[in-house]
């Protein structure tokens, strides 16, 4: 097994891709890196992606019951 693919499977299991985006995104907005606009952009997007995500997990679970 490669280390990316190493680094995914770790990535899948315990981390949100979505969430190391926001967190790097504040990251850099704390470290002045990104403007306050950029990081509003990148949390919206985040809660956009996480909220959509856990609809289509409810109606498939509802499909399947």
């Amino acid at each position: 097994m490669s280390t990316k693919e190493k680094i995914d499977l770790f990535l899948n299991k315990w981390i949100s891709r979505k969430l190391i985006v926001f967190v790097v995104g504040s990251t850099g907005l704390f470290l002045g890196n990104i403007t306050s606009s950029d990081w509003v952009i990148v949390s919206t997007a985040y809660i956009a992606i996480e909220g959509a995500t856990n609809i289509v997990e409810r109606l498939i679970k509802a499909k399947s019951a």
